[in-house]
């Protein structure tokens, strides 16, 4: 993929931005298959020769919107990084960062997370959840508790992913009555009390 070097112009980030928001609203009001490019085109107070300026279609939209949630994610923990040995305290405040750059942005999470209507965004959140909850796996190696109960390494990792994006939609969906940092630590209390001790 051919990234451009040069700053984007803001008449296109805006553009951009204004049909996300679009087609946030609509599919808040709406099911995806009744949103077509003329209502969105509409919502977004530009025409439809404009979109296709952008987007090949709804779908090519939506993937491009994955991309760039996923890219903002990175972006956010990419700035969280802490010096520390500790797997834990790196993965609790990467953990912290994400959910409150979910909450930033509750609105958009909420629609596209909290709803079956649009996959793509959860499936991408969920292989990014897993990269992330590998490495922790591979940064403890034979000292991590998975390691010494002898539990497979691929089950361990669907475990926790599954269970971390199953609670980030229950959260989103029950309107963040939790704070981020809150949620964080109650996350991996519970992990902690699952883990066999020694």
């Amino acid at each position: 993929m051919d990234k451009p070097t040069t700053r984007t112009d803001p008449r296109i980030l805006r553009t951009r931005q204004l049909l996300r928001d679009a087609f946030i609203d609509l599919l808040e009001e709406m099911d995806i298959e009744k949103i077509s490019v003329n209502r969105l085109a509409e919502r977004a107070t530009i025409n439809r020769v404009t979109f296709y300026l952008h987007y090949k279609d709804i779908p090519d939209m939506l993937e491009k919107m994955a991309d760039d949630m996923i890219e903002d994610i990175h972006q956010v923990l990419d700035r969280s990084t802490v010096k520390s040995d500790s797997p834990d305290v790196i993965n609790t405040t990467m953990l912290v960062k994400l959910l409150e750059h979910i909450a930033a942005h509750s609105k958009f999470y909420k629609i596209i997370l909290g709803s079956r209507r649009t996959p793509i965004f959860t499936e991408r959140l969920l292989r990014l959840l897993t990269g992330l909850i590998s490495e922790g796996i591979d940064k403890r190696g034979n000292d991590s508790v998975i390691a010494k109960a002898n539990i497979q390494k691929d089950i361990a990792i669907w475990y926790s992913s599954a269970a971390l994006i199953g609670t980030i939609v229950s959260w989103l969906r029950e309107d963040m009555p939790y704070t981020p940092v809150f949620l964080a630590k109650q996350f991996f209390l519970l992990r902690t009390l699952q883990d066999p001790k020694d």
